[in-house]
């Protein structure tokens, strides 16, 4: 049996319907990809900027990758995160973008972008003169409220002031110890 030439067009149209569609997804990955990156903010590359440090009582939601944002605008990430083994507290590794100075008394803060939103670190810039340098730590943080907490609180009066017990002497308003 001979090869039909009609044979060879076919399979070379279906050889290049393939290719065609092969390219076609790549292209629309590639866009997802690229849609991606815009969104979240990702920078492929050495990035540039400092890096600082800071200590938490609780991080909790706080993990590499996570926002550093000063007035609302992102100026860096969370490099890294671990524990203390000698204080148990959570260390923190930030890299904040190179053109934004941070006076030395700035806070760095948990927080959260609403009741179920995402977790961010917030800098409260301070007033002083001197910036933080590079490889400088954050003197005032200000750990993750836990949420749970916060309805533990609300739901058994936590925060209520206590009641004097029988064998306290209640006081008036005026300060007066009340028989």
């Amino acid at each position: 049996m001979q090869d039909c030439p009609s044979h060879d067009n076919a399979r070379m149209t279906y050889k290049v319907w393939e290719i065609a569609l092969g390219a076609a997804v790549l292209v629309i990955a590639a866009g997802f990809v690229l849609f991606m990156l815009q969104t979240t903010g990702t920078r492929i590359g050495a990035a540039q900027g400092y890096t600082l440090t800071a200590s938490f009582r609780s991080a909790e939601g706080v993990r590499p990758g996570t926002e550093v944002r000063l007035a609302g605008v992102r100026v860096g990430t969370v490099t890294e995160l671990r524990l203390d083994p000698d204080s148990f507290r959570a260390e923190v590794a930030l890299r904040v973008d190179q053109a934004v100075r941070l006076p030395a008394d700035s806070t760095l803060s948990v927080s959260s972008e609403g009741l179920l939103g995402g977790t961010f670190m917030e800098i409260l810039p301070g007033g002083m003169p001197f910036d933080l340098e590079p490889g400088d730590s954050f003197q005032d943080t200000q750990s993750a409220v836990s949420l749970i907490q916060l309805m533990l609180r609300f739901a058994t009066g936590g925060d209520t002031p206590a009641q004097p017990s029988a064998e306290e002497p209640a006081e008036a308003e005026t300060g007066e110890v009340l028989p």
